[in-house]
């Protein structure tokens, strides 16, 4: 039962509300693409892939959540399907003429060598790529359990990593790869992202991600049920690593570049402190957590240069940024230890809610004072 004064939204009220936000988001990433085309604005496509980047690591985020927050397996192998859906898309959307330029120590194997693929297709394959190897890597690995599981994933990704270091007829080795297709509008890189959230939040509330969470609770439970728990397990980390595949793509495809240094632990460190951030389980924790990650460490960048702190200017100290937030993360850690969101996911209630919260915030305080005033009086 609801608080008195409490507003209770219908299903139409909440379509509306969704439709009108959505609508505003559309509308605010149009602009920014379009201003940042626009030579007298102060919006510049730096700024602009910083916010492309927002939208490949919700991306991520949500692919680690569905394998760590849903269905509880502690995988730290993320950097590894990223890596092959990376260069998966690499390979297939260079043209033959950037391939020869690119491939000067060691020349390409010829069945890559004139092969290209249009981005969108490009892409797929590249999620399809990361899915069958996470499949090679999961039938295994999804015996073990808690940190076994995680030891073992996280010396599978190292394994694919070493294994693109020295394949220099496929990879170019550590010589990388360049020279991929122009980048593509915002929102089309935000769609895909959009697609993702709507996906992750249908599978979460189906039948499926109901076994996901069966899982994560009680496996025990969860198969007394029955539910085929290895087959959920390797369906769940397939589908994160095709995931992970689309957003490594889509990070080489915003970094122009390709390296196999990209990929070492860091940056699954990087996917998993989003995660823990925003909340274990929770998709709008993932979204948050992926926002704050990417601008927080970018508005930073101003503490690795020298400070004018008027009496006294410091030198410039290159890292002084992470140190400053990771600070600022332990805080959070510290004082809300579920992450920002907790379990708990958006909602329209919840936010025109909030002037009755704060007023019953106000009242209960007013009830604590007045009672420490008679106890005192008395």
């Amino acid at each position: 039962m609801k608080p008195a004064g409490y507003i209770v939204l219908s299903k139409k009220q909440k379509i509306i509300f969704s439709i009108i936000g959505l609508s505003i988001i559309v509308a605010l990433i149009v602009f920014a693409n379009y201003i940042s085309k626009q030579d007298e604005s102060s919006f510049r496509p730096y700024h602009l892939r910083i916010l492309n980047l927002c939208a490949v690591y919700i991306i991520l985020g949500l692919s680690l959540n569905l394998v760590n927050g849903f269905t509880g397996l502690f995988s730290l192998g993320h950097a590894g399907f990223m890596a092959v859906g990376a260069y998966t898309y690499a390979l297939l959307s260079m043209s033959p003429a950037a391939k020869e330029r690119v491939f000067f120590l060691e020349p390409i194997v010829p069945a890559l060598a004139n092969l290209q693929l249009p981005v969108p297709l490009a892409l797929i394959c590249a999620g399809l790529m990361a899915a069958f190897a996470g499949v090679l890597v999961g039938w295994p690995a999804l015996r073990l359990r808690d940190d076994y599981l995680a030891i073992a994933t996280l010396g599978f990704s190292e394994i694919i990593r070493i294994v693109i270091t020295n394949v220099q007829r496929v990879t170019n080795g550590a010589q990388g790869l360049r020279g991929f297709p122009q980048y593509t509008p915002t929102f089309v890189v935000w769609g895909i992202a959009f697609i993702a959230v709507i996906f992750i939040l249908a599978l979460t509330r189906s039948a499926f991600g109901r076994s996901c969470k069966a899982i994560r609770d009680n496996e025990i439970a969860a198969q007394a049920m029955g539910i085929n728990i290895a087959r959920v397990k390797l369906t769940s980390f397939t589908i994160a690593s095709f995931m992970a595949g689309i957003g490594g793509a889509l990070l080489a495809h915003l970094n122009q570049a390709l390296d196999p240094r990209l990929f070492a632990f860091v940056m699954t460190y990087n996917v998993l402190l989003i995660v823990v951030l925003g909340g274990i389980g929770s998709i709008t924790g993932s979204i948050i957590g992926a926002i704050l990650v990417t601008v927080g460490l970018e508005w930073l960048r101003f503490l690795d240069r020298p400070l004018n702190l008027i009496f006294v200017t410091t030198p410039g100290t290159p890292g002084l940024r992470m140190v400053v937030f990771s600070l600022l993360l332990l805080s959070v850690i510290l004082f809300r230890q579920q992450g920002l969101m907790g379990g708990k996911e958006f909602s329209w209630e919840a936010i025109v809610n909030i002037p009755f919260r704060l007023a019953k915030l106000h009242r209960d305080l007013h009830v604590k004072f007045d009672r420490k005033k008679n106890k005192g009086a008395q």
